[in-house]
Parts: structure tokens; sequence; C-alpha cells
């Protein structure tokens, strides 16, 4: 649990561990924007579409299994079979331990494995050099690589956003930000696309830009009735920006205090704090303290 703990943004074991953040009322989000014309990717003519799932110990179970599930219930009209042909990847094929607890034996590893043309990156554990020159490597063909919440952070660590707009978990914003400063952090992002490099929020958001992706190669029609079908009355794929509700930086006050590493919400009578430039801030877990001590000019600024 501690070495799973230890790879994941802070901001989301923060998350997993203190439960529901306080949000926003509905009255505080604003409209969203017109639905965005996606791009169109063509599919071959006969034969299914190969999306791989990297995984790794830890892998966030929504982050892929919600993409999983669009995908392989997407039925275009028309088409002999499957279009989606779906698989895992790993560095090995022993099997993994995802989040929760669910075991998984990968189906391939980085010399096996069939090239994707839809690479799906999820939050996980793994990191390893192997992963990300796998990544790297894959994405050069990939109609689409797609991270999926903290799942941002690897895609991030290849180098392949640098000088590019993404989104990741709503409270890993700052995070991300400190991290990879050359990166423009989009709030309020349901997905972005930059490329055939796309970034979703967290969790849920997956199955949006999976949408988004079905939509992009067989149309409105088959996405929508890919959602029907799955009794899925989300609306998000249809608009990039829907995630309004994070595009605002909580205000921290003496009162509400705010961890400025992941944006929570914290108790000032128990929480760690620090202070810097006269100002105390305080965290919501001993790790944002520590994250914030070695450069506490990143978060400050951040926002």
């Amino acid at each position: 649990m501690l070495s799973f703990m230890g790879a994941l943004p802070l901001s989301l074991i923060a998350s997993e561990q203190r439960g529901p953040e306080t949000v926003p009322t509905p009255f505080e989000v604003k409209p969203p924007k017109p639905a965005v014309v996606p791009s169109r990717l063509i599919p071959p003519a006969q034969g299914s579409i190969p999306v791989a799932f990297l995984i790794s110990e830890g892998a966030v179970v929504i982050d892929f299994c919600g993409p999983w599930e669009v995908f392989q219930d997407a039925n275009p009209p028309g088409r002999d079979g499957a279009a989606f042909r779906l698989y895992t990847v790993s560095e090995t094929t022993k099997p993994i331990r995802t989040s929760g607890g669910m075991k998984i034996v990968p189906d391939y590893d980085f010399k096996t494995a069939p090239a994707p043309k839809v690479l799906v990156i999820p939050a996980q554990n793994g990191q390893s050099e192997a992963m990300l020159e796998w990544i790297r490597k894959s994405s050069r063909n990939t109609d689409v690589t797609m991270s999926v919440c903290a799942g941002a952070f690897l895609l991030a660590r290849t180098g392949l956003l640098s000088g590019k707009a993404a989104t990741t978990f709503h409270s890993s914003f700052n995070e991300f930000a400190a991290e990879f400063p050359d990166i423009q952090v989009k709030r309020g992002a349901r997905f972005v696309e930059q490329g055939n490099l796309a970034t979703a929020g967290g969790l849920s958001s997956g199955i949006d830009l999976a949408m988004r992706v079905v939509e992009r190669y067989f149309g409105t029609d088959t996405a929508k009735e890919t959602a029907y079908e799955m009794e899925y009355q989300g609306q998000g794929w249809l608009n990039p920006d829907s995630n309004a509700i994070y595009a605002k930086a909580r205000t921290s006050t003496d009162q509400h205090p705010i961890c400025p590493v992941c944006d929570m919400q914290v108790d000032p009578k128990t929480a760690f704090k620090s202070t810097y430039e006269g100002k105390t801030y305080y965290f919501c877990m001993k790790m944002h303290k520590a994250a914030f001590d070695a450069s506490p000019e990143k978060f400050v600024g951040s926002k």
C-alpha cells in the first residue's frame, strides 16, 4: 500500500484518505460553452481498431474500465465484427493489483503488445523508463494517446506534452503545474485534445473522452447510441470545457484554509502548517507539507 501511495500524485492520495471535498453549488457554475465539432478520425475499412490499456500496480479501475466499457459497447452500423479490439499491456504479464485490490493478468508486455491506434493511460503506480519509452514509441503511430485523471503525470513525464495544454484530476492542478511548468494546465476542462494526444480530468471524465473518440471515428449518432446502450446520461463528451465547476481555484481564508497543494479544505486546528514569507499555510497531509516546503514558490504562484 505504501509503494502505491508513494507513486501517485499526492493530491489523489489525499482525496482518497480524506473523502469527498466540499464543492461549489450548481448556482456557482457558469453555463457551458457550445459544443465543439470534433476532428474526424478515419477507421480502417476492415477489422477492428486496436486499443491498448496501459496498466501497472495501483491502476485506478474507473480510469480504464470506464473507457473499456465505452469502446466495447460502440457498435457503428455497417461494420462486421467489433469496432475496437481491446487489450491490456504492462511491463510484464505478471498479475497486478488495481485500486481496490482487483487482480488483473495483463494480456501483453511491452515487447509483445500489438501496436495500438488508441492508447489509454490511467492513473497508476508504474513509471519506469521502459514504460515511458513504450508510450513514446507507441504514440508515434496512434490516432489518440489519452490519459485519464492522474495518468496525465505519466504522459507528461514522457515529454510528449511539453509546450502543450493538458488537464488532470482537479485536486492535482497545482501539483501538475509545479512539476511541469512548460505545460498549460486547463482548469475546467472535461478533456483537452492536442493533436493525437488527449488528457481527461478525473475518474469519470475518461468515459467522456472515450465517447469523444468513438464520435471522432464513427460520428455523433454512433456515440449517442453507445451512450444509450450504456444508460449513460452524461453530456460531457459533447463539450470539452464542461468541467466548469473546477475552473476557478478555491479561495483560502483564515477561517477556512485550503491546502495549497491540492485545494482541499483543512481544519487549521489539526492540519500540518508551514510559514512562507510571513504567511501561514495549512496542509491536509504531511506529504503535501513536504512538497510545499521543498518549493513553496511553485505552489504559491501556481493558481
